[in-house]
């Protein structure tokens, strides 16, 4: 047995006990539904500043997003910005989700909005959206995990068994412990997948021969024509620029996109999706989980933005970029631009394996670094993935068993079903990666869409008291639908009765999470202008007259309103939207290297420059605009909790 396989598994059984640990002893902690579900309302500053950023950035940060980033180049790499748009929603919600927990006792976001809209129907919606979610996302994520044990075991381990095998441990931790364990796991699993992104990246830079041969080997690149999608319309390599604006193109599978994929429309409603991730409904609970909101601030502005973003927009882009360089592009390789074979040209063909065979290089030297690394790739899949199976049982639970089958549900039994709820997802997840792959590459295609499609109901309870339930709910049904047909899994279903969608995928290079809020918040806001009734918004309005009263800026910071829209909306337009075309040449030609104002990429140096930009963006609006800071009047509660109360045992 190879030492890298050695020391492979020693890190893997030390991170196994300690996942175990903290399962165990959740479980002993975890006395009441709220304890289990919830954490107890108590998750720490630190624990969830680490946990939410781990829950945020998940194994396809690790594994996937450095493989596109080779694929499709530097105009893929504008989706590092999720470092800052996947918090953005944050800021725009989880402080008021919080209070509205704290305030009314709220376990799940089926029991908040069922409240808030006085009926069932966005209840029955919200979980859907949290399975559509969590099966395939997760799916994704324990299926890599198979993967990664194959190529660094060297076909030791089988795909399947190693994905099986990773996902028990996973199931019993999280099933014992519920969200606790989930979060105290989750804080050595943020360390593990940003330390994991900075060494890789360290590995790649090192092999390309440092910063200086990076570059040059870029500008050797950018000069020539070659490459995946060739040259844009103005002529530039299509590693080194966004293809334009929008391309009115019939979609993907009808119609190849000209230079490219990543139009600045295509950028930004990809951004749409990510942003999915803080308004699916496993963030509502992870809001819900927390004494107060103080630890919002730091993990939006500072763990996320700052520190997650500034690895992206570096150690990724080495890793991503610099495999090109690296023998794992054929077509460099033919043109004689690459600096070394190093990699193998079968990364083409599977861009998400090129994070293995970094490990691979130093396993001669330093093979216990490659069993660490592997735990941190490993940590970075479960990450998300536990948070979701957590949450998404709880509404199992919460939204249907106890709602409609045993209101009185006790304690224990609220966490028998709470348990069995994981365990049918995960065994769901394994199933589907198991058995149908295909299937599994269409949902996971879905899964962030999805979550994106939550914003307008989040919007309704936190911010706009005109939204009604009718408008909220058949917008939620008609985005849900929009996804669904400008992905792959609507024209295979589509297929499958003779019916051939003439758009294909993402049509006119608009991301399917696009698609569907613009059905989505189309729908809602003519249902709602059509629905408005006196006495169910007098009902809304509670809920906003407490949110006013508790969270409304001061009378000397509400000139700085119309301040924060301009910086938000100037930002998204230039940063990750049409306005990002400038980016493209502003610091230098892309085949001009003599001409790159900082010795890179324009494209590279503008992406950095909106990064930086961004980070302020977010601290202004969190901080300055105090949308994630502690409320100057404390939150008194008018239920302890839902979930412990007597009212909760007699049915809500």
């Amino acid at each position: 047995m190879a030492p890298k396989v050695i020391w492979l598994f020693v890190f893997v059984a030390l991170y196994w006990a300690y996942c175990i640990f903290w399962g165990i002893k959740s479980a002993q902690t975890a006395k009441t539904a709220s304890d289990y579900f919830l954490a107890g309302r108590r998750l720490s500053m630190w624990v969830f500043v680490l946990a939410a950023t781990a829950t945020s950035f998940s194994g396809w940060t690790f594994m996937g997003h450095p493989g596109l980033v080779y694929r499709d180049g530097f105009q893929y790499a504008y989706a590092s910005f999720y470092a800052i748009t996947i918090p953005f929603t944050g800021v725009m919600f989880l402080k008021r989700q919080w209070m509205l927990g704290k305030r009314f006792g709220y376990v799940t976001p089926g029991e908040m909005l069922s409240d808030y809209f006085q009926g069932d129907a966005i209840r029955i919606l919200t979980v859907m959206v949290a399975l559509l979610f969590s099966i395939p996302y997760l799916g994704v994520q324990l299926g890599a995990s198979g993967f990664l044990f194959n190529v660094l075991t060297d076909d030791l381990v089988s795909v399947n068994v190693g994905m099986w095998v990773l996902s028990a441990v996973v199931l019993i931790y999280v099933a014992s412990g519920g969200l606790r364990a989930v979060a105290y796991v989750d804080t050595v699993q943020c360390i593990l997948l940003a330390g994991g992104i900075v060494v890789t990246g360290f590995i790649a830079l090192d092999m390309a021969g440092g910063w200086t041969s990076l570059n040059e080997g870029f500008a050797r690149m950018a000069a020539s024509d070659v490459g995946k999608w060739g040259v844009t319309a103005d002529g530039h390599n299509a590693y080194f620029a966004i293809p334009g604006v929008i391309q009115f193109t019939a979609g993907l599978g009808k119609e190849t996109p000209v230079g490219g994929l990543w139009t600045g429309v295509m950028v930004l409603t990809y951004m749409f999706a990510l942003m999915g991730i803080h308004s699916a409904p496993a963030f509502t609970m992870w809001a819900f989980g927390n004494k107060d909101p103080k630890p919002f601030a730091p993990q939006q502005v500072w763990a996320s933005s700052f520190c997650i973003g500034f690895i992206l927009f570096f150690f990724t882009a080495f890793q991503g970029m610099g495999a090109h360089l690296l023998g794992a592009n054929p077509l460099i390789n033919e043109a004689g631009l690459a600096i070394s074979t190093a990699l193998p040209e079968s990364i083409a063909q599977k861009p998400d394996s090129i994070v293995p065979f970094y490990f691979n290089q130093i396993a001669d030297t330093m093979p216990w670094l490659v069993g660490l690394l592997a735990v941190c790739a490993l940590a970075a899949m479960q990450s998300t993935g536990a948070a979701y199976m957590s949450t998404a049982g709880g509404m199992l639970t919460r939204d249907l068993y106890k709602r409609y089958l045993n209101p009185a549900a006790s304690h224990e039994t609220q966490k028998l079903f709470g348990r069995l709820g994981v365990a049918f997802i995960v065994l769901s997840a394994l199933l589907v990666a198991t058995f149908s792959r295909d299937a599994l590459v269409l949902l996971g295609g879905l899964a962030v869409a999805f979550g994106f499609q939550m914003w307008p109901s989040l919007m309704a309870v936190c911010w706009f008291p005109w939204l009604t339930r009718q408008g909220v709910t058949l917008g939620l049904a008609a985005g849900l639908i929009a996804v669904i047909f400008t992905e792959k899994f609507g024209a295979t279903i589509a297929g499958t009765v003779g019916i051939d969608l003439p758009w294909g995928r993402w049509p006119w290079t608009i991301h399917s999470a696009g698609w569907g809020i613009l059905f989505n918040l189309g729908i809602c806001l003519v249902v709602s202008a059509m629905t408005q009734n006196t006495a169910d918004r007098a009902h809304r309005e509670t809920y906003h007259s407490f949110l006013r009263e508790h969270a409304s800026l001061s009378a000397s910071k509400r000139g700085l309103i119309p301040i924060a829209w301009g910086i938000t909306l100037a930002w998204m337009f230039f940063g990750v939207g049409p306005g990002a075309v400038i980016g493209n040449t502003l610091f230098g030609i892309p085949n001009d290297a003599t001409t790159w104002v900082f010795g890179m990429p324009s494209i590279w140096v503008w992406q950095i420059l909106f990064w930086i930009l961004g980070v302020g963006m977010m601290w202004f609006l969190a901080y300055k605009m105090e949308m994630s800071t502690v409320p100057d009047k404390e939150v008194e509660a008018l239920i302890e909790d839902i979930g412990d109360s007597a009212a909760a045992q007699a049915g809500r």
